[in-house]
């Protein structure tokens, strides 16, 4: 088993945001977490990740990643997985870069910063050959721009590639999607679905639309304030929901022409 969550609590203060999550994913998987705004899906991630933001903290469970308890890990602990063992691809990618410094600096400082042995000219190698794989013309053109010479979709896939250049097993993102057009949307959903089966990595997305959880998961946890309400396989939630929530997500899938778009 890569990763095991299992009865997870976590907590802001003595509020608890998170309880009782448990949920398992292989390699190659790709697990979607669905749910209305502030239903803990993003916090769930976060917590995968050992960056909680604020006094958030796991007040109990487990998270286990190969076997082995992260709850407890040290910042140095987090720093060696992070980027390596395990990256995340944010809501609006542009935001995470910085404005002011052009694409390639960042992305070759940021390859440095987990390999300190690779020199300067094939960390340059490697971000352009990964920005390549994610599809992005002219790579060298775009590691000389700025962020905001890039359009959003561009933006974000640069986010891929910097989340994936390790190779990482597990992949976590969260709403990738909802900041770009629907065109740009579809693109990037293929994009991360080709990352999966290009390196066989785990992949965890996090999204309020269950068309797009339908279209790309093995499973699909439904959470709903801070619980998990249903859980499963897609074949499993989507045609045969047991709980009133999810027949309520999948009652609001748009119709066009007679058919629901999460078949």
């Amino acid at each position: 088993m890569l990763l095991e969550v299992k009865d997870l609590q976590i907590s802001y203060g003595n509020k608890i945001t998170v309880d009782s999550a448990s949920f398992s994913l292989e390699k190659g998987e790709i697990l979607s977490i669905v749910g209305e705004s502030g239903s803990g899906k993003t916090t769930v991630i976060r917590a995968l990740m050992g960056c909680l933001p604020g006094n958030g903290h796991v007040s109990s469970g487990d998270i286990l990643f190969e076997g082995c308890s992260v709850v407890n890990n040290t910042a140095d602990d987090w720093r060696k997985m992070c980027g390596e063992e395990m990256s995340m691809i944010f809501q609006d990618s542009g935001n995470m870069i910085n404005p002011i410094r052009k694409v390639g600096q960042q992305f070759t400082d940021y390859i440095m910063a987990h390999k300190p042995q690779t020199s300067k000219n094939d960390a340059y190698k490697m971000a352009v050959t990964m920005l390549a794989d994610v599809r992005l013309p002219n790579p060298d053109n775009i590691m000389n721009s700025y962020p905001f010479e890039l359009s959003g979709g561009m933006r974000q896939r640069v986010g891929i590639a910097m989340a994936m250049v390790f190779h990482p097993k597990i992949l976590l993102a969260d709403e990738p999607t909802s900041a770009l057009d629907v065109t740009t949307q579809a693109q990037i959903i293929r994009q991360i679905v080709d990352v999966r089966n290009e390196f066989n990595a785990a992949v965890i997305i996090v999204t309020h639309n269950l068309g797009v959880a339908s279209y790309m998961s093995n499973k699909i946890i439904v959470m709903k304030n801070g619980h998990i309400v249903e859980s499963g396989s897609r074949e499993e939630v989507i045609g045969k929901p047991q709980h009133s929530y999810t027949k309520e997500l999948l009652a609001a899938v748009p119709v066009v022409g007679g058919k629901r778009y999460y078949e």
